[in-house]
């Protein structure tokens, strides 16, 4: 795999980014899949493969707000010159999805407190991971996604092979470096887009 190449950011990326092929709002909800067409969905609470074990949202529909979405892009711009992709497991979550999943654990370690709400909520918040754009596989992480332990942290290396490690900081380096988001160390997929932190909680239910 090739050094991360951080001044190769394609020209288009960087002119949506500023504006320039849309009039959105930075804290307006739009559609990931509608602005970046080749990104992955597996929305894993449109399932029941999540630690809840059920099916917790009523579409595969996933929204964050534009200015987030326009970071994912420069990312996904980067990556694809790579042979790789993101693939997205969840973006903003509706806060009464939050409380229910709060009844079902309520480790703010893991799930964040309903009464405070999680940047999820507020559509700033994305949990992503890699695929090979070729084959539509996975790139190996060191556990799966809500695996809720230290083993899903960014400083656990024990039991880990090379490539494992390789691709948590590949995510980390093209998420932090060249989107400007920031990592939540217990969760390797957990990216949030700082400025949405200060935006209102929100309870818009997809349809």
């Amino acid at each position: 795999m090739r050094p991360l190449e951080f001044s190769m950011i394609p020209l288009l990326a960087v002119l949506f980014c500023t504006g320039a092929r849309s009039q959105s709002a930075d804290n307006e909800l739009v559609s990931v899949k509608e602005l970046i067409h080749d990104i992955v969905l597996d929305l894993k609470y449109n399932t029941v493969d999540n630690f809840a074990g059920q099916k917790l949202y009523t579409s595969d529909e996933c929204l964050l707000v534009h200015g987030a979405v326009r970071r994912l892009l420069i990312v996904q711009d980067s990556l694809r010159a790579r042979g790789l992709g993101l693939k997205v497991f969840d973006g903003y979550r509706p806060r009464s999805v939050q409380y229910l999943m709060w009844e079902i654990l309520p480790d703010p370690t893991y799930v964040a407190d309903p009464a405070t709400g999680s940047i999820h909520n507020r559509g700033g918040a994305v949990d992503v991971s890699l695929v090979d754009l070729a084959t539509g596989e996975e790139l190996w992480m060191p556990t799966p996604f809500d695996y809720f332990g230290p083993e899903a942290g960014h400083n656990w290396t024990a039991g880990l092979s090379p490539e494992q490690i390789q691709n948590r900081a590949l995510l980390r380096d093209m998420m932090e470096i060249v989107g400007g988001f920031s990592r939540y160390d217990a969760e390797w997929w957990h990216y949030t887009w700082d400025p949405s932190r200060s935006y209102p909680l929100r309870d818009f239910q997809l349809k």
